[in-house]
């Protein structure tokens, strides 16, 4: 983030977790394209001056290298110089910006997949009740 931030003298908070931050896993979510953070979670905070509320990001890799892309390519020399590249991003990383036939499909098919394994649990589940009836007489 410093090699983006080079030359206008603003400071962006960026911190990055390891694995020594705590054995206890706590599921992590990007902020921009919302899959699951596995490994080095990138904190990004709005630097001093920003308009309040000053706002904070939990990005993937992927979307951070994108972030860095942008801010690179901007021209734009405020305070605001993040939140504009985040938005640029998210315009294009968000999984819903644009909705295609495959993210339909895959969304249709994961309620499938839970709605067939809630029938099979029912079914195991009244079959245990069955038999613990029947053997009950």
């Amino acid at each position: 983030m410093k090699e983006a931030m080079r030359g206008d003298g603003s400071v962006v908070a960026v911190r990055h977790d390891g694995p020594q931050k705590s054995k206890k896993r706590i599921i992590m979510r990007c902020s921009v394209c919302t899959s699951r953070i596995w490994a080095k979670p990138v904190h990004l905070m709005e630097p001093e001056g920003v308009p309040d509320p000053r706002l904070s990001w939990t990005l993937c890799q992927p979307c951070y290298r994108a972030l860095i892309e942008e801010m690179r390519h901007s021209p734009v020399r405020s305070p605001l110089r993040l939140r504009i590249a985040m938005g640029l991003v998210a315009s294009e990383r968000w999984p819903q910006a644009y909705p295609t036939r495959v993210r339909t499909f895959v969304n249709d098919r994961k309620w499938i997949v839970f709605i067939a394994v809630g029938f099979m649990v029912a079914m195991i589940l009244h079959l245990v009740l069955i038999v613990m009836v029947a053997g009950m007489h």
